[in-house]
């Protein structure tokens, strides 16, 4: 089946792209999860609107990335959260609240299926992440859970 893949998808390409892969993987996988669309020619248009966003997005050279990651480590990135009375938290901090905490603190924009977790965090304190910048450049922040 050929497929326009609308984000990257590890180990078959990145947004934009037109691929062909098995019925069933396309089926069960990538159209459910909003990965890909299937392709046609009126398609084809899109991919040129998928890749200029993706552009906009991207960190162009490894040099910015190496700036960025200079700024998103000296960041002191806070996400503020609910908790009970035995100080417990009410559900987990996900990718999500940290990348808008990111974009707040840092004023940096990035995908959130670029930023790594160890697990969910689901304890107030410090904890650590991995963002991919780049192909080469990887920046490890570090994020300061706090009771709201």
């Amino acid at each position: 089946m050929k497929l326009i893949l609308t984000r990257a998808v590890a180990g078959l390409g990145s947004a934009g792209d037109v691929v062909s892969v098995k019925d069933g993987y396309a089926r069960n996988f990538l159209l459910p999860r909003g990965n890909a669309i299937a392709w046609s020619q009126g398609g084809e248009k899109q991919i040129d609107g998928i890749r200029r966003a993706r552009s906009a997005r991207e960190i162009q050279s490894q040099d910015h990335a190496k700036e960025v990651k200079a700024k998103l480590e000296a960041a002191d990135i806070t996400v503020k959260v609910k908790v009970g009375a035995t100080g417990s938290m009410f559900g987990s901090v996900t990718d999500k609240d940290i990348v808008a905490a990111i974009k707040s603190t840092a004023a940096v924009d990035i995908d959130r299926h670029d930023l790594k977790l160890a697990g969910h965090i689901k304890k107030i304190g410090k904890h650590t992440a991995k963002v991919s910048l780049h192909a080469a450049v990887v920046a490890t922040i570090t994020i300061n859970v706090v009771a709201a």
